[in-house]
This record gives structure tokens, sequence and C-alpha cells, in this order.
């Protein structure tokens, strides 16, 4: 059996299963395009999405996810959805139970969340072009109404809130990561594709800086979009680096 979907509370979820597993697991938490339902999911769907899955395979690892109620937004039930997948995947299959994340986009809230409650489960993580913050985001897109317009409501959605009181949450939110310093190992890894990226990788810029001053175990890595594929190859390579200790 190469994978399965199934079903925890309303959500779906899959697992890939490695042909020669080592018995190390990676949770993943996509970004808003990401999903997950009864036939596949965007990581199946897309090629390449499937390549980088595939490449993680070969590697021996059991890669597991869910759809975590869709565009999420760091959400306090889709943080619960990642934790209950966690327990489920380590009560039924064969892994090590500590593992590691790997989040892109909009995921990197829920995985900062997860790192934060679940530090001694986790044992590196790894965020693509991560968002880092829920209120930057939103500044970022007060220039273009119409995104601001599509953010709010699917935040709205997702927190079960509306207007100021939604407002208040997100301004009075901590600012993840941005003021902590990471103490498990982290590959920050960016691709600069637009103008939006380059914009946020100012911050990472002044984070990478903050980071190295505190001797934090962090490396941030920038790709062009002609090296994208170099993406699975420092992964995995980062993985590995971090299964010394069982």
């Amino acid at each position: 059996m190469e994978s399965r979907n199934f079903k925890l509370d309303t959500e779906w979820n899959m697992i890939h299963y490695p042909e020669r597993p080592t018995g190390f697991g990676i949770l993943i938490i996509g970004d808003e395009r990401h999903y997950v339902d009864s036939n596949g999911s965007f990581w199946t769907h897309n090629e390449g999405k499937l390549a980088f899955i595939d490449a993680l395979k070969q590697s021996g690892y059991t890669i597991f996810y869910s759809n975590l109620y869709g565009k999420n937004w760091g959400s306090e039930k889709a943080v619960e959805l990642a934790k209950r997948l966690y327990e489920f995947i380590i009560r039924t299959e064969i892994i090590n139970d500590k593992i590691h994340l790997i989040a892109e986009g909009m995921g990197s809230l829920v995985a900062l969340r997860l790192i934060e409650e679940m530090q001694e489960k986790i044992r590196s993580t790894v965020l693509i072009n991560p968002v880092l913050s829920l209120k930057d985001q939103l500044e970022q897109e007060k220039e273009h109404k119409f995104f601001y317009k599509k953010l709010l409501k699917e935040l709205s959605y997702s927190y079960e809130l509306e207007g100021d009181q939604l407002l208040e949450v997100i301004n009075n939110q901590k600012q993840q990561w941005l003021d902590v310093i990471p103490i498990i190992p982290m590959k920050v890894i960016h691709v600069l594709s637009g103008q939006k990226a380059f914009n946020e990788s100012k911050q990472l810029n002044d984070l990478s800086m903050k980071w190295e001053n505190e001797n934090a175990p962090v490396t941030l890595t920038y790709l062009v979009p002609e090296k994208k594929h170099q993406l699975e190859i420092d992964t995995i390579k980062f993985l590995k680096k971090n299964e010394s200790v069982l």
C-alpha cells in the first residue's frame, strides 16, 4: 500500500508509505492552496508537489497531513486537529515519536504553534516561504483591496469572529516567532519569486541577524525559481542531519 486516505473529525487526511521505511515520520502542513479529499490531495495532484513527496518517500520517510479545515490561517481548531493527527499516527503506525515538520506559507502558523506546544515531540522543522505573522500579512494585503477583503473573509471563517473582534484578536496576537528565539533545529527556505517574496525576504534578513546573534539553531536559504528543484535536496539533507539522536 503506497498511501491511504482517512477521516478525523470532518476532515480528510492522507498518509504516504515509503518502500523502505527508516522509521522517521514527517507531518506536512500546507499553504492556502493545500487540500485533502477522499481521492487524493494537492500534493498528489500537483506535479511539483508529487515529486517532492516521492523524493521524501525514496529517502524512507512516512509522510502524513490533513486538510486542516482548508484555509485555516493558524486557527485554534486547526492546531488541535494537527495534534490529534500526530497522536493517531503515532498510535497506529510504526515510526519514531519525534517527528519532522515541513510547513509552507500559511501552514507555518500552525507549525509554530505545534513547536511551542509539542516541543519534545518535534525533531526539526523546515519552513518554506513562511507566513510568520497574521498582523503583517494583513498589512501587506492592505494595498490590494480585493485580496485584503478576501483574506479578512477567510480569517473570519477560520477564527469564527467578525469585524472589530477579529482585528482585535489579530492585533493582540503574539507575533509567533518574531520575538522568540527557536530552540528546535529549523531551516527556512525562501523562494524569491515575485515582488511579494522579495518584500518578505527583508523581514527574514532582520530575523536571521537576530537568530545569529542569539546562536539559534536556524539556517536561512534563498532560492531563485530556476533552482527550485534544489528545495527537496536541501530539505532531505537537513532532515537527515537531525536524526543521529533517536
